[in-house]
């Protein structure tokens, strides 16, 4: 299969997605890559090691026996995701997607369904 991007935020939704995704890379991928992103109204930047979110997924997906990579983005987090995608080459995006509040949904789509609509890939959204 090649590469599967996961995204991952500590949340219930993103540890199913990291549960599922680290099942499919065991099955069928080469490559597992674990993607965290910093928004930009933070005002953060990516840092040459991951931070503790990522670490946790890292070693999640370690004691499932998986080779993965940890890569920390920047930006929207809809279109960051997309981007490491695009960039790791992958063949499948894998998202955990929640209820939306009443506010996202008057604020626009949620961060899956921007995922979806923008990949050139293949995107499971586990609910």
């Amino acid at each position: 299969m090649g590469t599967i991007v996961v995204a991952y935020d500590e949340s219930a939704p993103s540890e199913r997605a990291l549960e599922r995704a680290a099942d499919l890379a065991g099955r069928y991928a080469d490559t597992l890559v674990v993607t965290s992103v910093i928004p930009v109204w933070i005002g953060g930047y990516p840092d040459a090691h991951p931070g503790p979110e990522l670490r946790k997924a890292g070693k999640r997906a370690a004691s499932l026996g998986i080779e993965h990579e940890l890569v920390e983005a920047i930006g929207d987090p809809g279109q960051a995701i997309v981007e490491v995608a695009a960039a790791k080459d992958a063949q499948l995006i894998v998202v955990g997607t929640r209820e939306p509040s009443l506010v996202e949904r008057l604020l626009g789509m949620s961060v899956s369904e921007r995922v979806q609509r923008q990949a050139h890939c293949d995107v499971l959204i586990v609910h």
